[in-house]
């Protein structure tokens, strides 16, 4: 199968390359960057040149695809609106490209923000997420609404930490503001939990997902159902040699800064459905033998 992948080169996107290629599929992946485009061609994968904003070449890449996965997102905390807008605008125009084609499309989404009051969420949970001014721009339930008009839709959710060496997303930071601080911080009682899968395990349900997953299905890339921030923030002060301490429910936003919004919530989830449908055993390294094992020192 000739998959489109865009976020190719990302942290997510790169070793699901590596699956896909490995499982024998022809793979051209999206890259903004002559770096990309290089580490993209190693691999053995094609290369289409372009963004998240070029949306002339995502459709060209969508059009001569059998299958797209779309990983990429702007991620920029410091304006939420242009990602989310950016975000909507992709899945708007790949769904469109392969209505009516049967097509698969596999688009990343999250666990974050499902809100379950500290019930881990489920693949049944619909995302509360509409409409263009919500989280990833709504994308997710966008893409699902063209189920019904010819487009094999597969929302991939993953955890909020997607840990391994070299990671640089959420725990980095948490990371990074106790060796800011000089200690180590958890919220309150440190009993809110965050869900967790390892990089190569979150690859491989990408492409366990693509041959498998029915149309409409929604996949949770979760290894371990909630890890307490506590425990994080405790393996975070034995890789930094800081002590641990408890931040203040109303101190979390100034402690942390914009990864407070996020780490002092709960962020649960399960994969029960997922492992069944699939046939997905996690096997990676758990969160804290990841920070135990310095996968945040480069920081």
């Amino acid at each position: 199968m000739h998959v489109f992948v865009t976020g190719a080169s990302g942290w997510i996107g790169y070793p699901v390359v590596g699956e896909l290629l490995a499982a024998g599929h022809e793979v051209t992946g999206l890259a903004r960057s002559d770096a990309s485009a290089d580490a993209l061609r190693r691999a053995g994968a094609a290369v289409r040149r372009g963004d998240l904003d070029d949306l002339d070449g995502i459709r060209a890449g969508a059009e001569t695809a059998e299958a797209v996965i779309h990983l990429a997102n702007k991620h920029d905390w410091s304006d939420p609106a242009v990602s989310n807008a950016a975000e909507r605008a992709a899945v708007q125009t790949i769904a469109d490209t392969l209505e009516g084609s049967g097509r698969r499309f596999l688009l990343a989404s999250g666990v974050a923000g499902l809100g379950q009051g500290g019930k881990p969420a489920t693949e049944a949970d619909a995302s509360p997420a509409h409409g263009p001014d919500s989280p990833r721009g709504g994308s997710e339930n966008l893409a699902l609404e063209y189920v019904d008009r010819g487009v094999h839709t597969v929302s991939l959710r993953f955890s909020p930490t997607v840990h391994g060496m070299g990671d640089h997303g959420f725990i980095a930071a948490v990371a990074a503001v106790a060796r800011e601080k000089g200690v180590s911080g958890y919220p309150g009682d440190g009993t809110n939990r965050w869900a967790a899968v390892h990089r190569g395990d979150a690859a491989r349900m990408v492409a366990l997902g693509l041959e498998k997953a029915p149309a409409g299905s929604r996949l949770h890339a979760v290894a371990e159902e909630g890890v307490p921030t506590r425990a994080i923030a405790a393996a975070i002060g034995r890789a930094f040699d800081l002590p641990v301490a408890s931040i203040a429910p109303d101190d979390v936003q100034d402690h942390f800064g914009w990864i407070g919004a996020f780490f002092g919530r709960d962020l649960s989830a399960s994969s029960a459905a997922t492992r069944e449908l699939l046939d997905w055993t996690p096997t990676g390294p758990t969160l804290v033998e990841d920070i135990d094992a310095g996968a945040y020192a480069a920081g």
